[in-house]
């Protein structure tokens, strides 16, 4: 079977991206490989704080959309949402990336967790992918792909992962359910997790360097990867390349994932 695949393979795509917090962000990653594909970009920024650092970057990819995103605050939202429905009238690609929990819960273990910080840890990482998949799939009118992350720790018990453990466990039951229930619309749902990247949100994890020093030894390939590794990944599943492959897991690690 030959496809027909015009070049560059994204070109006309519509994309929006989340979680961005500055450059070493995986969701830039994502945003960059879409970009370099040919991908019209919508990208959020969470406040004020973050906008100094997600703005530049914004206007470097020539982002079509620019907007705040809370995803606790609904107004943000529905008005996000509100102008991609009135510039664009649809969607091909949505990228979640954003997870978060309340230090002291994050820093200790799953046993001393608090119920609310539970709950925010559940509802931030897990549940606001579940509702913005809600309000992107009448948008991909034509079929789509969505994109959330997750981690090794989800699967296995990683130390010091702690809360996130179970928050992502979830996120990956919620993407194959996702992916059963958008089917039928041709969108399909991928859960993508990297192996240990420096970024914002994994500092705060407790004895975060000495989890890249052992991926890096235990990966078969023998080093670490980075963001444009995650987003030519994501942007490869992306594309008609992929276009049967929805509902997994999908690991960019090096390998060490397979390993004891």
């Amino acid at each position: 079977m030959t496809l027909d695949i015009p070049r560059p393979v994204l070109k006309g795509a519509k994309a929006l991206v989340t979680g961005i917090a500055n450059d070493q962000s995986i969701a830039y990653g994502c945003a960059k490989a879409f970009r370099e594909l040919g991908a019209e970009l919508a990208i959020t920024y969470l406040n004020e704080k973050s906008r100094g650092y997600v703005e530049p970057l914004a206007k470097e990819l020539g982002a079509a959309i620019f907007m705040p995103l809370d995803v606790s605050r609904e107004q943000e939202v529905d008005a996000m949402f509100e102008r991609i429905g009135q510039e664009w009238g649809e969607l091909d690609i949505f990228v979640h990336s954003m997870a978060w929990a309340p230090k002291d819960d994050l820093q200790g273990g799953l046993l001393n967790c608090s119920a609310q910080g539970f709950c925010q840890a559940m509802d931030i990482s897990c549940h606001s992918f579940i509702r913005l998949a809600r309000r992107c799939a009448p948008l991909m009118k034509n079929g789509g792909v969505m994109f959330t992350m997750t981690y090794h720790g989800a699967d296995k018990v990683v130390p010091n992962y702690n809360v996130m453990g179970p928050v992502k466990a979830a996120l990956e039951a919620s993407v194959r359910y996702l992916a059963y229930e958008l089917g039928p619309q041709r969108i399909r749902v991928h859960a993508i997790s990297p192996g240990p990247l420096k970024t914002r949100a994994a500092s705060g994890l407790k004895d975060f360097e000495r989890m890249l020093a052992d991926a890096a030894q235990r990966a078969p390939l023998g080093e670490l990867v980075d963001i444009d590794d995650v987003g030519y990944t994501c942007a490869f599943l992306a594309t008609p390349l992929a276009k049967r492959v929805s509902g997994d897991t999908v690991y960019v690690d090096g390998g060490a994932h397979i390993m004891a």
